[in-house]
């Protein structure tokens, strides 16, 4: 029958659920102030740096799942300017609009 859910789904979501919300309330339910270890801390602060790395770097040197075989790609050459002008600057702006100063032409007039 159409609409009908069963035990197990109920039962899933329902466990989901709780976890859910035992997880948001955790630190609203312990008595004391609890912190991380001095190694978790330390290891925070290294955790955006990763999460970005492991986002943009496929995003540049792969395409469509595969490795690029070419050095005719736009995203080389936008990544090599904007890393250099970040090392040079250090500013966050200056580095996604030098990417895309570079990148655009060559994506869009070259068809790279």
């Amino acid at each position: 029958m159409p609409g009908v859910t069963d035990g197990w789904t109920l039962l899933i979501i329902l466990g989901l659920a709780a976890v859910s919300v035992l997880t948001r309330c955790f630190f609203f339910i312990l008595d004391r102030p609890w912190g991380f270890p001095p190694w978790a801390h330390r290891a925070l602060h290294y955790a955006p740096v990763a999460a970005l790395a492991a986002v943009v770097v496929p995003e540049i040197v792969m395409a469509k799942g595969h490795f690029i075989a070419t050095w005719q790609d736009a995203r080389i050459y936008a990544a090599v300017a904007g890393a250099a002008y970040y090392f040079r600057r250090h500013g966050v702006l200056g580095t996604i609009v030098t990417g895309m100063a570079v990148y655009l032409p060559l994506h869009l007039g070259l068809g790279w």
